[in-house]
């Protein structure tokens, strides 16, 4: 039996039979959740055409293990969000890997055209920035940007992680928002 109800429980039930190598049932999971996967990984990787990788690489990975949900677990959903999560983290891990290796390459050549001194106090200094602008926001709107851009959750999950109604979580978020880039914008 799946977990949750409704269309928690009628996903649990498709991924049951994707795992029997039901196409047709792979197809419905596809169209449920592919959106929200690429709506995850999107904000996880800041860019569309990873992002749309990740979706199709993670939903491969739901058609190759589907027998692997389990749903006294969690929801069918979360399942499949964390895999997402999870192959969107280490595509960001990825790139930080190939972008250090690309550092050290560049130490290494005698030719530099740029003071790397000067790009690290600048990305140190837009840290700050950030910090001290977050922390400039009132706690209801800090918390729920915090979980969505460092977390990766949807403002809907952020609602329920809060038990906060998901239009207040929505507002708030957006006030934060327009507030966080003044501040981000004065400070330039």
């Amino acid at each position: 039996m799946a977990h949750g109800s409704g269309p928690d429980r009628r996903l649990g039930e498709l991924l049951h039979r994707t795992a029997g190598g039901d196409e047709a049932a792979f197809a419905a999971v596809y169209d449920a959740l592919a959106d929200t996967v690429m709506g995850m990984a999107c904000r996880i990787l800041r860019d569309a055409a990873q992002a749309e990788e990740v979706t199709q690489d993670v939903m491969i990975e739901v058609w190759r293990t589907a027998e692997r949900y389990r749903p006294d677990r969690g929801s069918a959903k979360a399942w499949v969000l964390t895999l997402a999560h999870r192959r969107a983290v280490d595509r960001v891990r990825a790139v930080q890997a190939s972008t250090e290796r690309e550092t050290r390459a560049w130490r290494l050549s005698p030719d530099r055209d740029h003071d790397e001194v000067v790009d690290v106090v600048e990305g140190n200094d837009e840290r700050r920035r950030v910090y001290r602008c977050l922390a400039s926001l009132s706690r209801l709107q800090r918390v729920p940007l915090v979980l969505a851009y460092y977390q990766g959750m949807t403002y809907v999950e952020v609602a329920d992680s809060l038990s906060t109604p998901q239009g207040t979580t929505k507002s708030r978020m957006r006030a934060g928002l327009r507030q966080l880039r003044a501040c981000l914008e004065e400070g330039r």
